[in-house]
């Protein structure tokens, strides 16, 4: 059995254009949670800075990952993105296990 994949996507968007990341993620969210594999997909906004976002993902496996990475969805918030968005965005992987 494959082990659940972890990801913090750590997001910054233009000045004063956090809202549009909100909106986005909130038409985009019932889409990706309904996707097979998808464990966990949610946006928090870092404390005191309206403009950057930690994206929370658990997917049950790789296939599952590699799936959500071609879906029709996210080709098109892909392309959207950087309207609004500062960069692209960093992806860190979580390591399976946590640190004692």
């Amino acid at each position: 059995m494959s082990e659940p994949v972890r990801l913090h996507i750590l997001i910054t968007t233009l000045p004063g254009r956090g809202r549009e990341q909100v909106d986005a993620f909130e038409r985009l969210a019932p889409l990706v949670r309904a996707e097979e594999g998808c464990l966990q997909y949610d946006l928090h906004r870092v404390s005191g800075d309206p403009d950057r976002f930690v994206l929370v993902e658990q997917w049950s496996s790789r296939a599952a990952l590699a799936a959500h990475e071609v879906t029709a969805h996210m080709i098109e918030a892909d392309a959207a993105s950087p309207a609004f968005r500062a960069g692209p965005a960093e992806v860190i992987e979580l390591a399976p296990d946590p640190v004692a």
